[in-house]
């Protein structure tokens, strides 16, 4: 039981730390988009902006839910198990 919160602790603490980075990197890019949008914008339409959001928001979740859980198990296997 411990082992399965411990790791849900450090799936948690992945999702976080992702949502952290995208909004990071999502105030930094609007900023940018909004100071000169021609030059930024990627020849872009704000809807096609938006649905490269909503992939990006997938990818990002995707990826702090699996690295929060293989960090979870290594660090789990090397203060637990390998004493």
């Amino acid at each position: 039981m411990k082992k399965k919160i411990y790791i849900l602790a450090f799936t948690t603490l992945g999702i976080l730390v992702q949502f952290l980075l995208h909004a990071g990197i999502e105030i930094w890019y609007i900023n940018l988009l909004l100071g000169d949008f021609g030059k930024y914008g990627l020849g872009l339409s704000w809807n096609q902006l938006y649905i490269i959001h909503h992939t990006d928001t997938v990818i990002l979740l995707a990826a702090g839910i699996l690295s929060g859980f293989l960090a979870g198990k290594f660090f789990w296997r090397k203060i637990y198990e390998k004493k």
